[in-house]
């Protein structure tokens, strides 16, 4: 069972906290002094918050795909780690169950932070006098008795404490304030409940919103490229992964890997292509959207669902495609008023991000193309390679 911590803004409920790694002051401004070191990677520039980065609703937006050392591009966008303190699993295909474990992978992901073990970390932290101190003051340890253990603890408390809600719809719905929102956020939202039917999979509760199931599905984003191979592919995968491949790393330096989504992880067939749902909070501030980036705006993203789960009109429906994804028939204003309803779920302290964009980032607009490419990476068509998002 986990606690939970006693406050929350508006529209969320009481962050869970592990028995196993409770929240201290102490250990959170270790986890924060942790999460922005650049020592951490091969190149001595690349750290947490490179791709995690608090100016940019700790994405690295506008990226298409994360840039680690030496400026590799892996397979998938970085999603925020806004709220991530409310996810079941974490990385868009769940492969990682918690917090803690999830913040080990990127320090000896080829192409994030490069490192080949996790020893030169250890190295840091039993020898910087800094963190020497802190070290023992928080965990009461010191020396060889300091592992990756106490430093995956230090860093997911941080990351506990990134929470945002109390946004306008917050306001507005939770706080009753009618004026928090317009009319036009009013009728996005009644487009999100009933025609739109995003609340099936966005979820929301009497009190509080995370606006994620938390759950994985296949919505045509990305595996339409290897529609064709998935036959071959996906049993060469498995042959590949029994034989000791590293899912971590396959998923973000091989395109075809990236584009198995859940299957990967569990090996279940009906999960082919299927990714998790994303929250919806501060979206506004996050894009390009999906797990490859490849839908630039909210509105695209809108418009890809309107289509039954295609992004331009002709492309062909995927074989895995989720049961519940078919056209919704929305008209111009609706996907406006729905697109403007996303906007209003901007916390205050991004308020600022959304409002400074001066890309399509967050816009109400319809960008006249959308990639339909796999993204850059470092890899060859082999099912072999390194770790990811």
């Amino acid at each position: 069972m986990m606690s939970a911590a006693l406050a929350q803004p508006l529209g969320l409920p009481p962050v869970p906290i592990p028995p196993d790694n409770p929240q201290t002051p102490e250990k959170i401004a270790l986890g924060d002094k942790l999460f922005n070191d650049n020592r951490f990677s091969s190149t001595g520039d690349v750290s947490c918050a490179k791709c995690h980065d608090p100016k940019k609703g700790f994405t690295d937006s506008p990226l298409v795909t994360s840039e680690g050392i030496n400026k590799l591009t892996g397979t998938r966008n970085s999603p925020t780690v806004i709220n991530a303190a409310y996810f079941k699993t974490l990385f868009w295909d769940g492969r990682s169950i918690d917090l803690e474990d999830q913040a080990q992978h990127p320090i000896v992901n080829p192409v994030e932070m490069g490192l080949l073990n996790h020893d030169p970390v250890l190295q840091i932290v039993r020898t910087d006098p800094d963190y020497v101190a802190r070290f023992k003051k928080v965990f009461g340890k010191e020396g060889e008795q300091i592992t990756m253990n106490e430093v995956q603890q230090a860093i997911a408390s941080f990351e506990r404490t990134i929470i945002a809600g109390d946004s306008p719809w917050d306001r507005w719905y939770y706080g009753g304030d009618e004026k928090a929102v317009s009319e036009q956020v009013k009728r996005g939202f009644d487009v999100f409940l009933t025609k739109g039917r995003c609340v099936s999979c966005h979820t929301i509760e009497q009190d509080y919103a995370l606006f994620t199931d938390n759950r994985f599905h296949n919505i045509g984003v990305g595996v339409n490229r290897i529609q064709n191979e998935i036959p071959q592919f996906a049993p060469a995968f498995l042959t590949a992964k029994a034989a000791g491949t590293d899912v971590d790393k396959a998923v973000l330096t091989n395109p075809k890997v990236s584009e198995l989504g859940r299957f990967a992880v569990t090996e279940t067939l009906d999960e082919i292509g299927a990714f998790k749902t994303s929250t919806l909070r501060n979206v506004a501030v996050t894009a390009p959207f999906m797990h490859d980036g490849s839908l630039k705006t909210l509105r695209d993203v809108v418009e890809h669902y309107n289509n039954g789960g295609i992004t331009k009109k002709d492309d062909p429906v995927n074989d895995f495609l989720s049961g519940g994804i078919r056209p919704l028939n929305l008209t111009e204003e609706e996907i406006t008023d729905l697109v403007a309803f996303m906007e209003s779920l901007t916390s205050p302290q991004f308020a600022e991000q959304k409002a400074a964009s001066a890309n399509p980032v967050s816009c109400n607009v319809k960008t006249p193309a959308v990639a339909a490419t796999s993204p850059a990476a470092p890899s060859s068509s082999s099912v072999s390679g390194g770790a990811g998002m």
